[in-house]
């Protein structure tokens, strides 16, 4: 798909991933831009950053509602949604011990979320026989987020989601792309980091993060190509690929990883990095 004269909703547009994808497709020339995100003050200065082809609306993606009022709003201003980003996503840095609110909270903003987009937006997408779907899912809903057990089984729901809806909707002029970044310098990885989750640790000690522009031009790029899988990080395919070859090796090494960062928090040498860590 290319950008330009193209109408586009963001959800979680107040920062992060949602405020880069804004950023760059108002430069491939996009005609109108809708941020949302329960932060109304924050999402309107960044469209107001971005200029006057942006408006921030505050929207609890998790509320039906509000979303089809987001989708209906957006078509009687603009005469049509040409791309709708599912973007908003919530980590809980905890595992089976998470209280069921947290776990609810995961399922509702990083798939149900996805849910409610795609039910308001495909009818007329549909009419028209075009449109495309942008779903941020994370490289956790390919591989494993260490340390988050809701956040990994919400984002590999997400893929699944965005997978079912391509091969239902492609031949009928549907795109569906699912954007897999891993690590990501947001406000999200910077919370983990001060809380001291594991997870958020991992993606530090990896040394691969990417800024959210190099996110957002990735997922321009893949969008251009009509890619179902966007991965900004190019390790993530490989990742993928030795996962599914050896799926018992792929969680020994990463038992490893974990015990790499555990004994390097109690001052001991850390053992060998494995060859299939991510």
């Amino acid at each position: 798909m290319n950008l330009t004269d193209r109408v586009a909703v963001i959800t979680g547009g107040a920062g992060g991933i949602g405020a880069a994808l804004a950023r760059r497709f108002a430069a491939e020339g996009a005609a109108a831009l809708v941020l949302a995100d329960l932060d109304g003050a924050a999402v309107e200065a960044v469209a107001d950053a971005v200029g006057p082809l942006a408006r921030g609306v505050a929207v609890d993606v998790t509320d039906e509602e509000q979303v089809r009022a987001l989708v209906a709003d957006t078509e009687r201003r603009y005469g049509r949604i040409d791309v709708f980003c599912a973007n908003a996503g919530v980590s809980t840095g905890g595992g089976v011990e998470v209280d069921d609110a947290g776990w609810e909270r995961s399922w509702r903003v990083n798939v149900l979320a996805h849910v409610y987009a795609a039910r308001a937006a495909l009818p007329a997408m549909l009419a028209r026989g075009s449109g495309y779907l942008l779903h941020t899912c994370s490289a956790a809903g390919v591989l494993t987020a260490v340390g988050d057990a809701a956040y990994t089984t919400t984002k590999h729901a997400a893929v699944g989601f965005a997978e079912w809806l391509s091969v239902t909707y492609r031949d009928q002029g549907i795109r569906v792309s699912a954007l897999c970044p891993q690590g990501v310098d947001t406000a999200m990885l910077a919370d983990g980091l001060a809380a001291g989750h594991l997870g958020a640790r991992v993606i530090a000690a990896s040394g691969a993060v990417l800024s959210p522009d190099d996110v957002a031009a990735a997922a321009v790029a893949g969008m251009a190509e009509e890619r179902f899988l966007i991965l900004p990080h190019p390790d993530v395919a490989d990742y993928a690929r030795r996962r599914a070859e050896d799926p018992d090796g792929w969680q020994s090494g990463l038992r490893k990883l974990v015990r790499r960062l555990g004994a390097a928090d109690q001052g001991a040498p850390p053992p060998p990095k494995p060859a299939a860590s991510p």
